[in-house]
């Protein structure tokens, strides 16, 4: 959880307005890198905006599903849209296709990752006690 927190600290964030946006890569983190990030940002912002385009976008509805399911968060809208992506190796830009899930928390989000970080502190605890 660390290494989530210090991802939020560390993102260079190009549109002020959009501090709950997640730009999702299915090549550079692993999917519950950014499954641990939507929770950071829902617990901080309410909301999180998943982003992502072309072979990603199998991981933004992944990572927004486990969120669903888990009881964490809740569908407030899904856009889909083609974008030009500019590629060296061709003269003209490339369509892709884009998806933005906007996701918020459920009544209980607060509860349930309360009860998660109970859990975590109990494993720990455990763990400690099988090394002494």
């Amino acid at each position: 959880m660390e290494e989530v927190t210090e991802a939020v600290n560390n993102l260079a964030i190009t549109e002020p307005h959009k501090k709950n946006r997640i730009q999702v890569s299915n090549t550079k983190k692993p999917l519950f890198f950014y499954v641990n990030l939507a929770k950071r940002y829902m617990q901080v912002h309410n909301e999180v905006e998943l982003s992502a385009l072309g072979m990603a976008i199998a991981t933004v509805v992944t990572v927004a599903e486990i969120l669903k399911n888990n009881g964490l968060a809740m569908e407030k809208k899904i856009m889909t849209s083609t974008v030009d992506v500019n590629d060296e190796s061709r003269s003209r830009p490339m369509q892709k296709a884009k998806i933005e899930i906007v996701l918020g928390k459920t009544e209980n989000f607060d509860e349930l990752m309360a009860i998660a970080a109970e859990e975590r502190e109990v494993a720990a605890a455990e763990e400690g006690e099988e090394q002494s």
